[in-house]
């Protein structure tokens, strides 16, 4: 009951299980691709905090194709472990460090990237404000690096939270790129703060020399700091992408859909060191040699 329940709740889980993405979210940046035309052009692409992989996966299939199967080179940096992905070279680093940058650009021959993706995001604690401030920080800490492996000209996809002060985060977008919009793409939850911003033809300050060591904005988030008037206004374009005819992924569909027959399907990469497995294992009894095993856990449910 339980797994049919789960597939029933959200029709792009289930599909990303049928289409063999490790992800739902693999529809998102699909469906951004599709209105922004991002790939055209693009060679060289670095997915910042991949794990657990979609986006690297369609990354891949669309610039790895058959006819050209060395075409494009992507690199995929995350703290976490990822299982291998065809075509993708993965990093096992902290994108706060200027040594991860090097090591980027050295795959790609001391060459610039021309598309660097993001769609990192803290765990949420529900507090909006809270979430949006340590989104934000994890979108100037992407930007902050890209600023070390992108190409003039290149662009920048990353998930943004949507409050009242995304304006700030908006205005230091726009002092790298000409163009800056927000997009919201189908398969992303209406009910969802989450959007993407996606920035376009890369352009360095003059005079900017990148630091991993600075912050690019000020840690002010005070009521008049933020009031952004004049032509410190930033009014940014906000795009729904995806056919309106598509899925609403806010909606339930039934598991038996006109001329397919449903299947349940495992997902495509469990995780390969979850967090929780400690846990679970020790929910179980199943604590290792080298834990205290032998003391008495009188609080932990018997097997």
């Amino acid at each position: 009951m339980g797994r049919s329940s789960k597939d029933k709740r959200d029709i792009y889980y289930r599909l990303a299980k049928e289409d063999g993405w490790r992800a739902r979210s693999a529809f998102k940046l699909m469906q951004i691709d599709e209105q922004f035309q991002l790939l055209q052009g693009v060679s060289k692409v670095v997915d910042l905090c991949a794990a657990p992989g979609s986006w690297s996966q369609y990354l891949s299939r669309q610039l790895r194709t058959e006819e050209s199967s060395s075409k494009g080179k992507i690199v995929a940096v995350d703290l976490q472990a990822m299982a291998p992905i065809e075509g993708v070279i993965q990093l096992q680093g902290d994108i706060t460090k200027e040594s991860t940058a090097n090591e980027i650009v050295s795959h790609f021959s001391g060459e610039k990237a021309d598309l660097v993706v993001c769609d990192g995001a803290p765990d949420v604690t529900g507090l909006h404000d809270v979430d949006e401030y340590i989104q934000a920080q994890l979108v100037l800490a992407a930007l902050n690096i890209t600023t070390h492996v992108l190409k003039e000209g290149g662009a920048f996809v990353c998930k943004v939270f949507r409050g009242k002060d995304v304006t700030l985060l908006y205005s230091q977008l726009k002092v790298f790129f000409t163009e800056v919009v927000v997009a919201k793409p189908r398969s992303s939850r209406n009910s969802s703060i989450e959007a993407f911003v996606v920035c376009q033809n890369y352009k360095q300050p003059e005079g900017y020399v990148p630091n991993m060591s600075n912050p690019l904005l000020d840690h002010k988030y005070d009521e008049d700091f933020n009031q952004l008037e004049g032509p410190n206004r930033v009014i940014v374009p906000f795009i729904a992408c995806g056919d309106l005819s598509a899925y609403d992924s806010d909606k339930t569909y039934p598991l038996q859909m006109e001329g397919k027959e449903y299947t349940y399907h495992d997902p495509v990469q469990p995780p390969i060191n979850p967090p929780y497995k400690d846990a679970c294992d020790r929910k179980k009894g199943k604590l290792g040699e080298t834990d205290s095993s032998k003391t008495e856990h009188k609080d932990l449910p018997q097997p």
